[in-house]
């Protein structure tokens, strides 16, 4: 089935979005860079914001995904699987067509708590945090939220310093680190 025009056009605008940001990308440049017309494009998005948003939930949808499917296939306990987070994001952070974190970036360029691109952006992040937690939970620990918001702090830290130090180091560092806190959530449980 050939995707429809819109479809074709939050997949082309992702890409031209994470690679070049928000702000910097106007509407002339992502009809130049997508290669659908400007009167197709409005015909699905009245405004960038709107597009913004539907490229938002594809790259989500997409991520989250890809991520919790990897994370499954790689280990099998509750702590592997805290652990495999930090391997799954290694082999993101490794990849060619790494280049950040798009919501992170976007909260940057979109400060208002009160944007629907941040809150966007916030739901994501939320998300991934419940995920990490729905295992912590099932891991045992005393305290399985307060090891989620560390576990994640770790990832989102180690995202924004590969990206400034241009390699993926960070995620293995961040899984030792990780090791350490899962081990002292476990010590505290009995």
């Amino acid at each position: 089935m050939r995707p429809n025009k819109r479809d074709e056009l939050v997949r082309n605008a992702l890409e031209v979005f994470y690679r070049d940001g928000f702000h910097a990308t106007g509407m002339d440049k992502l009809v130049a860079q997508t290669g659908i017309s400007k009167t197709s494009m409005y015909k699905h998005f009245r405004t960038k914001e709107e597009m913004i948003l539907a490229v938002l939930r594809l790259r989500d949808e997409r991520f989250r995904n890809w991520f919790c499917r990897r994370v499954e296939e790689i280990a099998v306990t509750p702590k592997a699987r805290l652990l495999a987070a930090f391997d799954v994001l290694h082999e993101w952070i490794a990849s060619p067509e790494f280049r950040g974190c798009m919501f992170i970036k976007a909260v940057s360029e979109f400060q208002d708590p009160k944007d629907p691109i941040h809150i966007q952006c916030a739901t994501h992040k939320r998300m991934l945090l419940e995920y990490v937690q729905e295992i912590a939970t099932e891991s045992g620990v005393r305290d399985p939220a307060a090891l989620a918001r560390q576990l994640m702090l770790l990832k989102e830290g180690a995202i924004v310093t590969s990206v400034m130090l241009g390699n993926a180091t960070p995620a293995l560092d961040a899984k030792a680190a990780a090791e350490v806190l899962i081990e002292a959530a476990a010590c505290r449980q009995t």
